[in-house]
């Protein structure tokens, strides 16, 4: 996680908007409502008794179907995405989302409803600092029955490039980026939703868009119009004449883009997105993305981010008083100069220890690893950070200068960067398990510049010097 010192944003004021949902046919009012800082976006059914809360998180996901639908303990919200949306593509942090149905209104489709409720509403600063996930490796989910396919790569802002691919003549392959947020409003946010003349008649045999005209969706007619299906289409829609467009869509409506299809599919993606739950930096590449890859995605980015701020890098002062200098490390340590690796212990407790490293070209082993390119050799990392957990497992006895350390174990050792002169190592090792019987397991991760170096688990044992 980064913060990058940008406040939180809320709204100025609650707004509402009232229109149907389109696959329930429901009139349904939405209201905007400002949000305290670190909130998130969350959903509140204020037609069911107790107005339960539904967050906007990824692991609410039930059904993607017709739309990324969310579910907890048994109370509904469908088609969350166009919503989402709007509130990440005008970079709001917190807001609350208060319906009387289970789906918001469609509107036409889009967000561009959404959005200008928003800014009508007014969008202010809070006091909390805004973090974001810096993405630093390229993370991947594929879909291995369909080939949808989601990637994220590193970048320097949230970037979204998507690639559709329907196989059929009407609407063949269409790609759409967007390469800063703040081009949501005016690139992304009127982008239609979409369907197949096929999909519409499913629907309407079934029951299943109640709410549905032909003014927020363009249709695609991806095979020959039947007069049974004309007669079907304009009792569904109330329409007298309904005819096919050159371009292969319904005359009901007028792209607004050749690639409107494409686009509403980069906005169905940021929708999905929100339900990682936090902001990102770096570029999402989606292949034939869909509510059901989307969403998955939207799991396993979760699911990393939440592993990662658990194992989150502190910060340590490294100007104060130490607690221990290097005169008081070798009352303790048998260890010394050429093979003694810790200069200061910052902080020791009953069950963690931090100690530090000035790594100098002056370090005998630079002489000959290697001579040119000098790096602190990985064993000699691990060996430091070792001496430094000896001061933990020493501080337990009454009598540290009369015991000695020794390895017994090292399991998942894993060096990530390289340590040269002129870095400054912090050692951070914490207990595993109580001591017993003088064994010790902990575990210990090695930073250079806030940035992890190496880790290991380690297993050592407190021994009596024979000589006592």
């Amino acid at each position: 996680m980064s913060n990058n010192l940008m406040k939180q944003c809320t709204l100025s004021k609650e707004i509402s908007l009232t229109g149907v949902g389109l696959h329930t046919g429901k009139e349904v009012t939405l209201t905007f409502k400002p949000a305290p800082e670190n909130t998130g976006y969350i959903f509140v059914r204020n037609d069911i008794e107790g107005s339960p809360i539904i967050e906007a998180d990824a692991n609410y996901v039930t059904n993607t179907q017709r739309g990324t639908n969310l579910e907890k303990n048994g109370v509904k919200i469908q088609t969350s995405e166009h919503v989402l949306a709007a509130l990440v593509g005008l970079e709001v942090d917190n807001c609350i989302l208060e319906l009387n149905a289970s789906e918001p209104p469609i509107m036409d489709g889009s967000s561009k409803f959404f959005v200008e409720a928003i800014e009508k509403a007014g969008i202010v600063q809070q006091n909390a600092n805004r973090e974001e996930y810096l993405v630093t490796e390229v993370i991947n989910y594929l879909d291995e029955e369909t080939g949808s396919e989601i990637t994220i790569i590193p970048a320097d802002e949230y970037q979204v490039t998507t690639m559709v691919d329907f196989g059929t003549k009407v609407l063949g392959t269409q790609n759409a980026s967007i390469k800063h947020i703040s081009d949501f409003k005016s690139e992304i946010s009127e982008s239609r939703t979409f369907s197949f003349l096929h999909e519409i008649e499913t629907l309407l045999d079934h029951g299943l868009i109640k709410g549905g005209d032909l003014n927020n969706a363009i249709v695609y007619v991806d095979k020959a119009l039947s007069p049974k299906t004309m007669e079907k289409l304009r009792h569904a829609f109330g329409k007298d004449n309904i005819s096919v467009k050159p371009n292969g869509i319904l005359d009901n409506l007028t792209l607004h883009y050749p690639n409107e299809a494409a686009r509403h599919k980069l906005l169905d993606v940021i929708g999905d997105l929100a339900l990682i739950g936090t902001r990102i930096r770096g570029k999402v590449i989606a292949n034939k993305p869909g509510h059901y890859v989307n969403t998955q995605f939207a799991k396993k980015l979760s699911k990393i981010i939440k592993m990662e701020s658990r194992n989150k890098i502190p910060t340590f002062d490294l100007k104060k008083t130490p607690v221990k200098d290097v005169n008081q490390i070798m009352d303790m340590l048998p260890h010394r100069p050429p093979f003694l690796f810790v200069d200061k212990i910052l902080e020791l407790s009953e069950n963690h220890v931090v100690g530090l490293k000035n790594v100098t070209m002056n370090e005998p082993f630079f002489i000959g690893h290697f001579p040119g390119a000098p790096v602190m050799p990985g064993v000699l990392i691990v060996e430091a950070m070792a001496q430094t957990g000896g001061i933990l497992a020493l501080s337990t006895v009454p009598d540290p200068e009369n015991y000695l350390t020794y390895f017994m174990k090292i399991n998942n050792v894993k060096f990530k960067q390289q340590v040269n002169p002129g870095d400054t190592l912090i050692f951070d090792l914490k207990l595993m398990t109580p001591i017993r019987r003088g064994i010790v397991l902990m575990n210990g991760v090695a930073y250079v510049n806030e940035k992890v170096v190496a880790q290991a688990e380690l297993m050592a044992q407190i021994v009596k010097t024979k000589n006592i």
